[in-house]
């Protein structure tokens, strides 16, 4: 499977289908642990597709079969942060997800980071124990959520990196 997957840079025709694998990706995974609140969903929605549009040169997109399965994104400002990764419900336990954070940290250590951190829900098990097999490790939790504690506790992650000391131009 992992090897008809193909990895590359997010394209602004891709806008659409990113915030909606995105938002499906809420649906099933983050949207159980919380209450279903009028507008929650519609708000996600747009923050997702208002995300996207911000970070699109940031973004890289896993497609198989010319679909987008899945997608991971980098922090800004210089920052060795990964905001998020999505993976199509059906296409999760496939290695596309392992694929795409390999692929982000792998840039991170061309930039010189030794260290890429994260955050998910803590309720969100899956996630976590996806992050750890992934060689992350926990630092912290926190309310989720801006403006005060919401229902959910977020979990900060940090995994090492060997960051590239050498030229990256070729002469």
């Amino acid at each position: 499977m992992l090897d008809r997957v193909i990895l590359r840079p997010a394209e602004p025709n891709d806008l659409s289908d990113l915030a909606e694998l995105a938002y499906l990706s809420w649906e099933a995974g983050i949207l159980p642990l919380l209450e279903d609140r009028p507008g929650l969903r519609e708000r996600e929605r747009r923050r997702f597709a208002g995300y996207v549009s911000e970070a699109l040169p940031r973004i890289v997109v896993a497609t198989h079969d010319d679909e987008i399965v899945g997608w991971c994104s980098r922090g800004g400002r210089g920052r060795a942060y990964i905001p998020f990764l999505f993976v199509a419900p059906y296409m999760q336990h496939a290695g596309i997800g392992s694929a795409l954070l390999r692929r982000n940290e792998s840039v991170f250590e061309m930039m010189g980071f030794d260290r890429v951190v994260l955050e998910t829900p803590a309720d969100h098990v899956d996630a976590v124990s996806f992050y750890q097999h992934q060689g992350y490790r926990i630092l912290a939790m926190r309310p989720e959520g801006p403006g005060g504690p919401e229902p959910l506790q977020s979990v900060r992650l940090e995994k090492s990196l060997n960051p590239y000391r050498g030229p990256v131009e070729d002469d």
